[in-house]
Formats: C-alpha cells, sequence, structure tokens
C-alpha cells in the first residue's frame, strides 16, 4: 500500500474568502476548479504538488461549533522579525489571537476567518526547509499508536515517537511534517480540518482501503453520499479520506 498525504482539507462557510485568506497568508496561490478552492504553491495549477501539501478549502453550510479543531496548521518563520511581521500581516488579513489554553509560549496563535486555530512558531532549525507550512498537527490520546497506524497508512516516514510525540514526513524530505501530538485534555476529533490521501496511478483503491479498516480504520458517514472518496476515521476518530487514484 502506497497511500500519500495530498492535501490538507479545509472546511468554511465561504470557501472563496478562506481560500484568498489562506493564498495571501502562505504567499501561494488561488485556483477554483469546481466547487472547491485550491490553494498551491505554483502559479500554474498541479494538483497534488509534488513537494508539498496543498490546502482544499471545501464549502459548508454550517460554522465551526467546536472549541477547538482536534488539528492544525503550524506556520514556520526563520527570525523573531519574520515571526512579528509575519503575525501583524495575518491579523490584518482578517486573523484573530485566540486563547485555547496555551500560556505563555514563544508561538502565536491566531484563528482564520472561519475560526480554525493554526499557530505561528518561532524560528526552529528543523522547520527551516518545510515551506510556509511547518507542521499539521493532531491532537491525540496516544502518539505511539498513531505512529502505527499512520506509519502503515501511508507511504511518508516515521521520524520520531515518544511517549509525548509521533512525528512523519514525506520520504523525499521535502514539505511539512506530520505530528501527532499527545494533549492532557481531550479534543473530540472533528474533520473541520484534516489530511486527504490519495493512492499512486494504477493503485487498486478499494485494496488499499480495505488495509487501511484492518489497521483499525472505520467507514465515516458525513452525509457525503456516493462519491468518489471514501472517508474513514484512524483508531483514535480523526477523520480523512482518501481520494480516487
Amino acid at each position: 500500500m502506497a497511500l500519500r498525504p495530498v492535501q490538507v482539507n479545509i472546511k468554511a462557510r465561504d470557501s472563496s474568502a478562506a481560500g484568498r485568506f489562506w493564498a495571501q497568508a502562505l504567499g501561494w496561490h488561488l485556483f477554483e476548479p469546481g466547487v472547491t478552492t485550491y490553494v498551491g504553491p505554483t502559479s500554474k495549477f498541479v494538483w497534488p504538488d509534488p513537494t508539498t501539501l496543498g490546502i482544499n478549502v471545501v464549502p459548508v453550510p454550517d460554522a465551526k461549533t467546536a472549541a477547538k479543531n482536534s488539528a492544525h496548521l503550524d506556520l514556520a518563520t526563520t527570525s523573531a522579525a519574520h515571526q512579528a511581521g509575519l503575525v501583524a500581516r495575518l491579523r490584518a488579513l482578517g486573523a484573530t489571537p485566540v486563547d485555547i489554553g496555551q500560556g505563555d509560549v514563544p508561538w502565536t496563535v491566531l484563528a482564520d476567518p472561519e475560526g480554525n486555530e493554526f499557530c505561528v512558531l518561532e524560528p526552529r532549525e528543523t522547520y527551516r526547509d518545510v515551506g510556509p507550512i511547518a507542521r499539521i498537527v493532531v491532537d491525540c490520546a496516544d502518539p505511539q499508536a498513531m505512529a502505527g497506524f499512520w506509519d502503515e497508512a501511508t507511504d511518508w516516514t516515521l521520524r520520531e515517537v515518544t511517549g509525548d510525540r509521533a512525528v512523519l514526513r514525506s520520504p523525499r524530505d521535502l514539505g511539512p511534517y506530520l505530528e501527532f501530538v499527545r494533549t492532557s485534555e481531550a479534543t473530540p476529533p472533528s474533520g473541520r480540518v484534516h489530511l486527504d490521501l490519495r493512492p499512486y496511478p494504477g493503485d487498486d483503491k478499494a485494496a488499499d482501503v480495505a488495509t487501511l479498516r484492518a489497521l483499525g480504520a472505520t467507514d465515516l458517514d458525513l452525509g457525503q453520499g456516493d462519491v468518489s472518496w471514501t472517508c474513514l476515521s484512524d483508531p483514535e476518530g480523526h477523520p480523512f479520506c482518501v481520494l480516487a487514484a
């Protein structure tokens, strides 16, 4: 099985406006190839991007209701001045400061105009080569269990496993990291921000989905109806989708 993460899926009432925010926030480009709004790093619509994860903003009728999403983006910076300037620019674009109990930390927690939390990190050497998105962070109860599932579920490489976090990255050492971080407070899994996976051309999507179920994934009914993708939850209940090859 060689499923690969191809995009971060973000739900929004106004997908065009949310897409514009993220395009400006990341310095990327905006495309609207259909009902969704895609944000990617190149001036041409290239999907999936071969070097990073794009953002696909999907329109939904309902506003965000959870106090905190179970997954969020962390943005990278290269200096203290860069961090301060980026925070100021994001706030001018419509981001707002939010308190999720982070306390006195060196990073800044903001929410996009739809209320989805994200962080602007202080400079960290680990994320110097990742691009504007440092990592996708998923709250979890058991990072080691998540490491076992996601290492088998995708072609990404497991980089670190401790009692507090599990870290994966593309085998090409490109783009952001995927990090499962232990949280002291239970965060109900939500699909407002989640990953989409895709088989490689020629692979058998049905067989890949069957393997995911054998690993502990469960089917998820979001009211999606008859669609070409398959909605699943990982063993802790975090939603994700397997797209058609």
